[in-house]
């Protein structure tokens, strides 16, 4: 064995080329690529002596950099021999080892010691003795891990590549659970596949098993016979895992689906279910990702009894047997940066599929679509929407579809007297099958100006002028008067005016910062022409902490908050490192004595409003509490309260959420009746990777509150409570809930769901 050099630091060999290996010996010896090498003798090594025709040989193709701290030549054997950290490189291929043996007879090249071999498509090969071919393509592997770019690995004793890539492995365990925990410690995976042998096939990135069995934390479980799948992570055609419920509505599920990847850009989900209190069941999914945006549909089907919805919701009346399903719809078009087009359809073919069905708890389903326009100054939408309505008992014929709803708003660049002018075009057709039809246009223009004053104080000033037309017909199909308006062709006029100073006062409080702003607003209306005017989207009218400050104070544009009025309040924020706290409080006064259009019991129809407020705690990620409140004016009762809270971390918290609204509000009033709620949810992990959840929801209200409701104060809506096991690659559990009403032929009672998954292995 004849050393040719021992390099202090690194030698370095660049652009070996593939072809002639002969010359190998002899380019380890030019000192012209070693470090800490004299110029002189560089330049001498290049240019004359017994190296310089191979040097001028190799000024042609180079394939392969090459790095290692010592290099060792043996003439008898005519091998190479690197040794510490060596790298070889070519083009997207790398191999980092302690040692490499290259034999210039065969051309073979192995590579010994804490191997890491990188191919061209990124994938990630650690073994202790790899065979690689004059390539640098390994062929032959012993007691290897072959980690795939996107995160799967697989371990075997022997493998086999050939020059295609192609990998053939004996004895071979698959996952794609990671080895290491959070903190960086080893960790068995949660679930594996293993099998007598594995074949990787680089040209169609599969994966496909013989004499595979799926193993759970060690435990082997089951066959899978021509199991397959891809390694480069995306999507596979094949079937998921079935999964068991036990509902009271349909006995005993059991559900599988089959996936089916069209191309790289579609896909098709069919599911089949089968019920033993009901008839069979189908659904599909089918997506698409085109070149202007996405889309997709799904639908459910079934031939099976129903009963009618009562009144009481009880299943009273007679079943019948009738085709039953839904449709949903939903996609985005992106045009070009300004142009947009979006829509959602959502049909059912009665009013408890969804439910009876577990596929959605709504009690009303809406479907959208919308062609917008968005630039700098300007907006441009052509909307329509329509709603479906279910779990109730009411007159389909009396829900408005709107179609079309064209709103315009162009924001004027200039400055006018030092303000920004906003003007706006809005019309609006609302149709009905059996009740009042109304038609709607209008043209507005706003001038807002901010300034600050010298002391700090910030006015803002606001102008509002907007001219409406209306026609409406079959008013007297409204049952509410205050709602329908005069009949035919209506005109209306609206002027409004209003000032809004806040001062921001900022100091040191208790180690931290802390802000108080006072302020105050002023706002005046001449008389508007409200009664004469069809009220379709202003209804639900209550003073809370959001609209408080309002320019007007109803929603929607149907009506408009006229006279004069002062409202005042106080905005406070302590912030300490880590925490913030903040709160608001408000009350308005009347100053016109005319008479209001507010409903009673909205805390606006006398002249001083109730107070409104909203409290906001956080503690950084940890604790998130808000109380919205609204106290009566005159002996500070509480007319309305909702709290939600969040206490924990992502794995371990408990939510709460409630809300009483005690206004006393009018019966015939449905938008606005009194309601009491209690919500809590939380998990507990445990054992790194398990935990127990559980929710209730729970109506409050009682008779007091609203007699039409029949509660007795405490009546249980929903519960649920569950154990699960969730880590990187695996999720199951078990969930138990119980469902306390009863509507039609969605019956009440107790529910189980059994569900497993194993993650990035097309198992659902």
């Amino acid at each position: 064995m004849l050393p040719l050099r021992h390099y202090p630091r690194k030698a370095l060999l660049r652009s070996l080329p593939l072809i002639g290996v002969a010359g190998f010996a002899m380019l380890a010896a030019l000192p012209a690529h070693a470090q800490d090498v004299p110029d002189s003798i560089s330049e001498e090594s290049e240019s004359e002596g017994t190296n310089a025709d191979l040097i001028d040989a190799l000024d042609g193709e180079r394939e392969i950099d090459f790095e290692a701290n010592e290099i060792l030549f043996d003439q008898d054997t005519d091998t190479v021999t690197a040794q510490g950290d060596v790298i070889l490189e070519a083009g997207d291929q790398s191999v980092r080892a302690e040692r490499v043996v290259w034999n210039r007879m065969s051309g073979e090249i192995v590579a010994e010691g804490s191997i890491r071999f990188v191919d061209a498509d990124g994938n990630q090969l650690f073994t202790e003795r790899l065979t690689l071919t004059d390539q640098l393509e390994a062929a032959a592997m012993s007691n290897l891990l072959l980690v795939f770019r996107e995160g799967a690995r697989l371990a075997a004793n022997e493998a086999r590549r050939n020059e295609e890539g192609d990998i053939a492995l004996d004895k071979a365990a698959f996952s794609t659970c990671s080895v290491i925990n959070e903190d960086g410690c080893p960790k068995s995976p949660s679930w594996r596949v293993t099998a007598e042998r594995v074949y990787y096939d680089r040209q169609t990135q599969r994966i496909r098993f013989r004499g595979a069995y799926l193993e759970l934390f060690g435990a082997r479980l089951l066959p899978l016979p021509g199991l397959s799948i891809r390694a480069d992570g995306s999507a596979d055609s094949g079937f998921f895992i079935p999964e068991i419920e036990l509902t009271a509505s349909n006995g005993v599920s059991i559900s599988d689906s089959f996936y089916w990847r069209i191309a790289e850009n579609r896909d098709l989900e069919l599911t089949g279910y089968v019920y033993t209190a009901t008839a069979p069941m189908v659904s599909a999914k089918y997506r698409q990702l085109a070149e202007k945006g996405a889309f997709q549909i799904t639908g459910y089907g079934t031939y099976g009894s129903r009963l009618p919805l009562t009144a009481t919701g009880q299943p009273n009346g007679p079943s019948r047997d009738d085709i039953r399903g839904y449709l949903a719809a939903n996609g985005r078009f992106q045009f070009n940066e300004n142009l947009s087009l979006s829509g959602s359809l959502r049909y059912a073919s009665d009013r408890t599929f969804l439910r009876r069905y577990d596929i959605s708890r709504e009690d009303r389903i809406r479907s959208t679509v919308a062609l917008e326009h968005i630039d700098e100054n300007s907006y441009l939408s052509i909307a329509g929407w329509a709603t479906q309505l279910l779990l109730v008992n009411q007159d389909q014929g009396q829900v408005p579809i709107a179609l079309p709803l064209i709103d315009y708003r162009q924001r004027i660049e200039e400055p006018v007297l030092g303000g920004t002018v906003e003007l706006q075009g809005n019309t609006l057709a609302i149709t009905r099958t059996d009740g009042q039809d109304t038609q709607r246009a209008f043209a507005r223009a706003q001038w807002n100006l901010r300034k600050i004053t010298s002391l700090g104080q910030e006015v803002s000033f606001t102008a509002l002028v907007r001219g409406d037309v209306y026609h409406s017909d079959q008013n007297d199909l409204t049952a509410t008067a205050l709602y329908a308006g005069t009949e035919g062709w209506q005109t209306r006029g609206v002027a409004m005016g209003a000032i809004d100073i806040k001062w921001p006062l900022i100091g040191e409080f208790m180690g931290g910062t802390q802000t108080i702003t006072p302020r105050v607003q002023f706002v005046a209306a001449p008389s508007i022409r409200n009664l004469a005017i069809p009220n379709e989207d202003a209804r639900a009218i209550d003073l809370e902490d959001s609209n408080l400050f309002a320019l007007n104070r109803f929603p929607g544009y149907d009506r408009v908050e006229d006279g004069a009025r002062m409202t005042y309040g106080a905005d406070w924020q302590l912030n300490f490192p880590g925490w913030r706290i903040s709160s608001t409080i408000g009350q308005s006064y009347r100053l016109s004595t005319e008479p209001v259009l507010f409903p009673d019991g909205t805390g606006l129809t006398e002249r001083f409003s109730d107070f409104v407020g909203r409290t906001e705690v956080r503690y950084r990620d940890f604790l998130k509490l808000v109380h919205r409140f609204r106290l009566d004016k005159d002996g500070l009762a509480i007319r309305r309260a909702e709290v939600d809270a969040t206490l924990g971390s992502d794995r371990t918290y408990v939510e709460l959420g409630y809300l009483r609204l005690n206004r006393n509000i009018e019966q015939d009033f449905e938008d606005l009746q009194d309601r009491e709620e209690l919500r809590v949810a939380g998990r507990i992990a445990f054992a790194n990777y398990w935990s127990v959840f559980g929710s209730a929801v729970v109506n409050l209200t009682d008779a007091a509150e609203d007699p039409t409701n029949g509660s007795d104060g405490f009546e249980p809506l929903r519960t649920r409570l569950g154990i699960a096991y969730a880590d990187d690659c695996l999720e199951m559990g078990f969930t138990w809930r119980r469902d306390y009403i009863e509507l039609a032929d969605a019956r009440s009672g107790n529910s189980f769901q059994l569900y497993f998954s194993l993650r990035n292995l097309s198992f659902r």
